[in-house]
């Protein structure tokens, strides 16, 4: 069982940066891909990025290549999602999840965060 807290969002304007944090709890934290996602207001929830167990393999939507950045720190069991040159468009609710596998979405995630609002202005 893996519990997972993001916290970061917040309002912002475009053009300007977060970094998103997601702390997991338990000692298998480096045994899954971790993952953000995103769900906007009357749209479908969509993959973000993912980033591999203990490598710094990642994969992002094309729409975040170049903007965003995943990351994590194994010995503190937390997953990062820095956002650079945010516009309008990102503005969502983001989540944090993982994987027991790595790969391109579709991602067969197992356990999700209650996410977090993040809101850009233009």
């Amino acid at each position: 069982q893996v519990q997972l807290v993001e916290s970061g969002g917040g309002l912002v304007q475009a053009g300007d940066s977060l970094r998103l944090s997601c702390a997991a709890s338990g000692r298998t934290f480096s045994r899954y891909a971790m993952g953000w996602l995103r769900q906007a207001p009357g749209k479908e929830r969509e993959f973000v990025a993912i980033i591999n167990y203990n490598s710094p393999g990642t994969y992002y939507t094309d729409s975040v290549k170049g903007r965003f950045t995943i990351s994590r720190d194994n010995a503190k069991n937390t997953v990062y999602l820095q956002m650079n040159s945010l516009k309008p468009e990102d503005t969502a609710v983001y989540y944090c999840a993982a994987s027991a596998i790595y790969r391109p979405p579709p991602v067969p995630f197992s356990y999700w965060g209650q996410g977090t609002q993040v809101t850009v202005s233009s």
